[in-house]
């Protein structure tokens, strides 16, 4: 690679370890493996949205996903769970070696950028629990367009608000979609296959496929 890469990272999974909410989806409704079936209802409600014109906020989609499943299971989620889970992700930890791999990405000259469908006031009180907002150039979410990820917009946004070319942004994120999103919106992309993660086999492939923000910063700087 001749030219660093300006890096956009997904924040949801690929920095932020979600698995703490698995503790308030076991109290609350008697299994923690709820936890990925209501992330993935919440995808599909914000995604359903922007496929039908409506667009649906990442916020209001998570509080959804959880009525859904509580009435699927025949449970009643109230304020307070929903409190617990819903407001448990602006306490997101980050996984172990996010912030220090990001330190040394920055020390070696790499600008970054987070860039996720949460709304801004969320993205901010994460990476700001996190411990890691000082480590970005900016926060952008793809609210501030008006449409999610993977729709071109919020990745147009990163290379107008940074000021470079769209094909100087490489995204970075744990999700399938998001990087197939990057790549379609003429981005770079590099996938972090956390466990239980992985690429899709269709269409544009990323250049970079790595375990965690660690083995990023090993293939970005060899």
């Amino acid at each position: 690679m001749t030219r660093q890469p300006l890096l956009a990272f997904d924040v949801n999974e690929t920095l932020l370890d979600l698995s703490v909410l698995d503790e308030p989806f076991e109290e609350l409704l008697g299994d923690a493996a709820l936890r990925a079936a209501w992330f993935q209802a919440m995808l599909q409600l914000a995604f359903v949205g922007g496929l039908t014109g409506r667009y649906v906020d990442f916020t209001t989609a998570q509080r959804a996903a959880l009525q859904m499943l509580g009435a699927r299971l025949g449970r009643d989620v109230d304020e307070r769970a929903t409190e617990r889970i819903v407001g448990g992700m602006r306490r997101l930890p980050p996984h172990e070696e996010v912030p220090a791999a990001l330190s040394r990405l920055r020390d070696a000259g790499f600008r970054h950028v987070a860039l996720t469908n949460s709304p801004l006031d969320v993205a901010r009180a994460q990476l700001e629990h996190a411990g890691i907002t000082q480590l970005f150039d900016d926060v952008l979410s793809a609210d501030e367009v008006r449409q999610l990820k993977p729709g071109p917009a919020p990745y147009a946004l990163v290379a107008e608000r940074m000021a470079v070319a769209i094909g100087e942004v490489m995204l970075v994120a744990a999700h399938a979609w998001d990087v197939s999103g990057a790549l379609a919106a003429g981005a770079r992309a590099a996938f972090i296959a956390r466990p239980g993660m992985v690429p899709s086999p269709l269409g544009a492939q990323p250049e970079i496929i790595v375990p965690d923000i660690a083995g990023l910063a090993e293939e970005l700087m060899a």
